[in-house]
């Protein structure tokens, strides 16, 4: 009887994680073909492998490098959420929301603005800055304990400052530098296979040290004194789950920008599908955000044609109402 139970709970675990990867490569492929400038998948196929096509390598310089960002940066951002709502004990915990995608930003803006030479290294200080900001907030969020709303609520401020240091700062230069305006307005339009070569070794690891970490995120969802009497050192732990999340969001907005709400909408979206075992939980979020910020970027490139609309905005719109859903629900849950 136990062993059917577990294979029936499999089932729709295994569909979901199938229904999403089918959804996240069909949303590739129209995404290729979202422009003025379309390719079959035969020519595609023929032009990458066969024969030069100067339309397929048109696509594969312009296109593909946007595409692999998007899906990128997607993935690390619902994970981060992930991470996030798991150490904080907080359904509405997201990078964005807290503060730690502006604190990154404005890192990474201060790099692309004064300190050009060190592009490559950009990730990393994008990386000091989340970590500033994610101390600051749990700094003075702390008063005998971190209660959610606190968080929350100094989030929201710190997340103000930061955003008005970067706009500051891009004014400032007068929108002329490229790099800083495009982390500014979460512009992904102008990326280049550079770009991805330097956030894809950043997120397989932090994905990887992100699922390493799926056992103690569901022990941080047990109360503090069961989880110590499991053996588990919380502090440290919620310490080092925090950094890998920080590191994730800070990737992201390092090449993509601040792009909100992300974490916050698929990780419970995700929690319908397949539960809260982060066995299953970190993955199935990793091709929901993936999936999610293609299809926010895409839709951005169509919509208006042939001006763009930033991926950033339509998920404002869409994840504005979201929080609000979720911070007048979440009372009864978490007594905020």
């Amino acid at each position: 009887m136990n062993t059917k139970t577990t294979e029936e709970k499999k089932k729709p675990v295994a569909s979901a994680l199938i229904g999403v990867t089918i959804l996240l490569l069909i949303m590739i492929s129209l995404s290729i073909n979202t422009g003025s400038l379309k390719v079959s998948m035969t020519q595609l196929y023929e032009g990458l492998f066969v024969a030069y096509d100067p339309d397929v390598a048109t696509v594969w310089d312009l296109r593909f490098p946007r595409i692999i960002i998007a899906v990128l940066g997607g993935a690390a951002l619902s994970v981060s959420g992930v991470l996030f709502q798991a150490c904080m004990k907080n359904p509405i915990a997201d990078p964005g929301v807290i503060g730690v995608s502006s604190g990154a930003s404005f890192a990474a803006v201060l790099v692309a603005g004064l300190f050009p030479s060190l592009y490559f290294f950009t990730p990393m200080l994008a990386f000091a800055g989340g970590v500033a900001a994610c101390g600051l907030v749990y700094l003075l969020a702390f008063k005998n304990g971190l209660n959610p709303l606190r968080v929350i609520l100094v989030g929201v401020a710190v997340n103000a400052m930061f955003s008005g240091l970067t706009q500051a700062f891009n004014s400032m230069t007068g929108g002329n530098l490229t790099g800083v305006a495009s982390i500014a307005n979460a512009n992904i339009s102008q990326k280049t296979w550079d770009d991805v070569y330097i956030i894809a070794g950043y997120v397989a690891l932090g994905l990887v040290l992100a699922w390493m970490m799926c056992y103690r995120c569901d022990l941080l969802s047990l109360s503090d004194q069961t989880a110590r009497s499991l053996g588990v050192h919380v502090t440290g732990t919620r310490i080092g789950v925090s950094l890998i999340a920080v590191m994730l969001a800070a990737i992201s907005t390092a090449e993509v920008g601040v792009v909100s709400f992300i974490g916050l909408i698929v990780p419970h979206i995700a929690r319908i599908f397949v539960g809260s075992n982060h066995r299953v939980l970190i993955p199935f979020s990793a091709l929901g955000g993936a999936f999610l910020l293609l299809l926010a970027d895409t839709l951005g490139r169509t919509i208006a044609a042939p001006y763009e609309i930033s991926a950033s905005i339509l998920l404002s719109i869409v994840g504005g109402p979201m929080l609000i859903i979720l911070i007048r629900g979440s009372d009864k849950t978490y007594g905020i």
